[in-house]
């Protein structure tokens, strides 16, 4: 079997069940951004809790994300991947005995202690499979999902919503929180079947095709640095690519849980529509982050490909501000910040992929995400603060744009690591 053909074995093993995963992953994580429709109103919270709220999320995520990778490299990704699956599940059920702020906040910080080490545990181990100069179109692939779950999940959530309000007397936004934590705890199941630790334990290949993956995985053309965790967590590289990183999901963020609200702003008030058209970005976003992955990959240029993917979506965020009250030219703009701001996130992955080996790659990938993370508590922090202040999105908004803006000239004021790989 040639070297192609072998790798779309692998692609359609491995990447359906692991988008799958995502999927459900991205869907508990952020829909708290549908039930803040119904929710915020029953239980009295204000924007600034509820952005508090949707954003201490993070707060758990970060404490525990270097942990929970090294500790996938210890006992193995499919034991380690299907724990933190089915712990999250059963948290974001829970979420449906909300009170008021208190249990809000704490169940939205174990939320975030469950899923930590999920995302940079898959980056981590699709390294095992695939070399530098296919990675950014296979977590272009992986990170499909995010824009797919908001496809997806938009009318999920919103039908959820419109049916089952009142139903064993409770809240829409209670059953949302039930019904879509139950898919990650039964993928959580299915991972201990599934999903192989790597190479070696892939009963479904070949001798001679576990070795030529290994070959292919020795061939890279760039040198990883396993580098000892005390110099990791004082290396430049390391920490320039967590401002970037962090600089990126502040937009990211501001689109996942203030996409709802953007829209009903805008004129629309059914929320079964407002899960309809929530659709239309993350589609158009699914097919762009693809294609431009694929592109980089090919040419091997990774600096541009990055920073104008987060120019574009600073101008969709600045457009959707200035046609707000416009429903047809707002869903275009959120379209395009969309698409901007999700692309740059699997193209931005192929750098410390690049970079780092062994022990280093787990925690590196790990510290990289859970640092940039942070951005997720305090991106909807401040635009909740910010409309609670000023009775409107608008400034907000502006204020992610710059950060994308600032992202972008980052990545190109500096040189390697975010130079031109080399292309294959």
């Amino acid at each position: 079997m040639n070297e192609a053909a072998l790798y779309a074995r692998v692609s359609r093993r491995l990447l359906p069940f692991l988008f799958l995963c995502y999927v459900a992953a991205y869907l508990d994580r952020v829909n708290v951004g549908f039930a803040k429709l119904r929710m915020q109103a029953d239980l009295g919270l204000s924007d600034t809790v509820y952005g508090i709220g949707a954003g201490i999320f993070f707060i758990g995520y970060f404490v525990f994300e270097v942990p929970s990778n090294l500790l996938m490299r210890k006992v193995g990704a499919r034991r380690w991947i299907a724990r933190i699956m089915i712990s999250w599940g059963l948290v974001s059920a829970a979420t449906t005995l909300v009170t008021g702020p208190a249990s809000f906040y704490a169940l939205r910080f174990l939320l975030g202690v469950a899923e930590a080490g999920f995302f940079p545990g898959v980056v981590l181990y699709l390294t095992y499979w695939y070399p530098a100069h296919r990675r950014a179109r296979i977590v272009a692939l992986f990170m499909s999902a995010v824009a797919i779950a908001g496809v997806v999940g938009g009318p999920l959530s919103g039908a959820i919503m419109a049916a089952s309000a009142g139903v064993a007397g409770l809240h829409d936004w209670q059953w949302l929180f039930l019904l879509e934590g139950v898919p990650s705890v039964a993928l959580g199941i299915c991972t201990l079947y599934y999903l192989p630790d790597g190479i070696h334990t892939a009963r479904w290949l070949r001798e001679a095709d576990k070795a030529a993956l290994e070959r292919a995985l020795a061939a890279e053309p760039a040198p990883r640095v396993d580098l000892p965790l005390p110099r990791l967590f004082v290396n430049g590289t390391v920490w320039r690519l967590a401002l970037v990183y962090f600089l990126f999901v502040m937009g990211l963020y501001g689109v996942s849980f203030w996409l709802p609200q953007l829209l009903k702003n805008s004129g629309v008030q059914d929320v079964f529509e407002i899960g309809l058209l929530t659709a239309i970005p993350y589609g158009v976003a699914a097919v762009v982050m693809v294609l431009a992955a694929r592109h980089s990959d090919r040419t091997g240029e990774r600096r541009w490909h990055i920073a104008l993917a987060g120019l574009a979506g600073a101008a969709g965020l600045l457009a959707a501000t200035a046609y707000a009250h416009d429903t047809i030219l707002a869903l275009a703009a959120l379209s395009l910040a969309t698409a901007g701001i999700l692309t740059t996130f699997p193209i931005f992955w192929s750098l410390p992929t690049a970079l780092l080996a062994g022990t280093a790659a787990a925690a590196g990938i790990a510290l990289i995400n859970s640092v940039g993370n942070l951005a997720g508590f305090v991106s909807p922090y401040l635009v909740g603060a910010i409309r609670d202040a000023t009775g409107s999105t608008a400034a907000g908004m502006v204020l992610l744009a710059a950060s994308l803006v600032l992202g972008a000239l980052l990545v190109l004021a500096v040189g390697r690591p975010f130079g031109q790989l080399p292309a294959r």
